[in-house]
């Protein structure tokens, strides 16, 4: 029997604590050393050794101001601030490699739908058809003001812009450009047939575009899609829009869960549910035997900063721990920001009642999801289990880095490459979809919103 194959992406962040706080003060993690591009290039490369299919780029364009109402507990501690824009690593990163993936997450406030899609195809065309785009609405009320808001609008109201952003874009790089548009006829000096562009309009409740797409069609045209939210709104929206969709969540029940009910939105929808790939949070702690490992978590937990963790939760969740008691029972109470992030602790794993204590010490050496602790071997079999629970893959995150990825690729990946879970060597096809999805897939497949936008524009007479 054939085993599914295991999709593996690494996950960070430009900026000194993605996701373990307290851990970029050890000599052995270079996080402080986000600023040069050699950090980044040399992970990219170690990356493509272990056979990753992407690196994931996580953002956030507000800052963690929730507990104690303040950010100087994130300042202090570096906790997601300073922060790095994302976008401008990926192609030295791309140049640096041939095969690895690169998707970055930006959030619908930041750019206006024509800059963002120029965006877009620009980094499609440098990384040859290796790029992705992470959908996001947004968590952090400071990121409402940053841009000039009071704050977020409602949790509801922000998927509403995201489908209509999401509509403008899929315009401008399926609807603009036919495919036989650029002809290159050097004897006439033509290089595009301006008959074969087209104005794009949109005219929306919150975007509004008119005119042509600035660039050409590039590889894919359409970016790899993910999507990163487990509310039922989110999975909704992942249903509709994402080829890969990720989710937090501190079990594989819970997250088997969100995935089940995902696809089924999907197949309602009239999609193929295989065409959405699903893809976990995780940490990984491993050694040669698993008391090597444990001692090496025991290492890291010492290391953890309380207030740094905390003010990860509280931005995530909308809830200040600050203001609670520590051994007082989580209770789902919806907010404005990440809600899974409370549901996840709170309602979906009934089996076990979780306190603000329990969450500190949680997302202390976690962050937003589950730690595996053990020998390779133990390892391999805990990831298997994940994906037997309904999972394609892993946002494999990090404690220290590079070497929780090291550990990971000359420790782990050898032995699921040798159970059949993890490709030795990178599929046919240059594009990231192709990567993904196999030869032949670099544009995406109707009836996606976008394809059918493609469609519906280019069968005219």
């Amino acid at each position: 029997m054939t085993k599914r194959r295991m999709f593996l992406n690494a996950f960070s962040m430009n900026c000194v604590v993605h996701q373990s706080p307290g851990l970029w003060v050890r000599a052995d993690d270079r996080m402080v050393d986000y600023k040069h591009l050699d950090v980044w290039v040399n992970l990219a490369k170690l990356l493509e050794r272990g056979k990753f299919d992407a690196l994931f780029l996580a953002d956030v364009v507000g800052v963690y101001d929730v507990f104690r109402g303040s950010r100087e507990a994130a300042a202090r501690t570096a906790t997601q601030l300073p922060v790095n824009d994302p976008m401008l690593l990926i192609p030295a990163m791309a140049h640096a490699s041939e095969h690895l993936g690169f998707g970055f997450t930006s959030g619908i406030l930041q750019y206006p739908p024509y800059s963002f899609a120029r965006l877009i195809s620009t980094l499609d065309f440098l990384t040859k058809g290796r790029i992705a785009w992470n959908i996001v609405t947004s968590y952090l009320e400071s990121a409402g003001r940053a841009y000039g808001r009071e704050g977020l609008p409602d949790h509801e109201e922000r998927y509403e812009m995201a489908d209509e952003y999401c509509e403008a874009v899929y315009k401008l790089w399926e609807a603009s450009w036919a495919d036989d548009a650029v002809v290159k006829d050097v004897e006439r000096g033509i290089y595009a047939n301006p008959a074969r562009i087209l104005d794009v309009t949109h005219d929306g409740r919150y975007y509004k575009v008119k005119g042509c797409h600035l660039t050409e069609p590039s590889p894919q045209r359409t970016p790899v899609l993910f999507q990163a939210g487990a509310s039922p709104r989110g999975r909704a929206f992942a249903a509709k829009h994402a080829e890969c969709a990720f989710f937090l969540g501190p079990t594989a029940n819970v997250v088997g869960q969100y995935v089940a009910d995902m696809r089924q939105l999907a197949s309602a929808s009239g999609r193929n549910p295989d065409d959405i790939l699903s893809f976990a949070y995780m940490k990984i702690v491993t050694g040669g035997t698993e008391q090597e490992a444990r001692r090496k978590y025991d290492d890291y937990f010492a290391q953890v900063n309380y207030d740094s963790a905390m003010a990860l939760m509280s931005g995530w969740s909308g809830l200040d721990f600050g203001q609670l008691d520590p051994d007082m029972k989580i209770e789902y109470v919806e907010t404005n920001a990440m809600r899974t992030m409370l549901y996840g602790f709170a309602k979906a794993d009934p089996s076990h009642e979780w306190t603000v204590r329990d969450v500190a010490n949680f997302a202390g050496i976690g962050g937003a999801g589950p730690v595996l602790v053990g020998s390779t071997e133990q390892i391999a079999d805990q990831l298997e289990d994940w994906i037997d629970a309904g999972l394609d893959g892993f946002n494999i995150a990090y404690n220290i880095t590079p070497g929780s990825f090291q550990d990971f690729i000359d420790g782990v990946v050898p032995v699921l490459q040798q159970r059949g879970r993890v490709q030795k060597d990178y599929g046919e096809g240059a594009t990231l979809r192709e990567k993904l999805y196999g030869p032949g897939r670099s544009r995406i497949a109707r009836p996606h919103p976008a394809a059918e936008i493609h469609a519906a524009t280019w069968s005219r007479p």
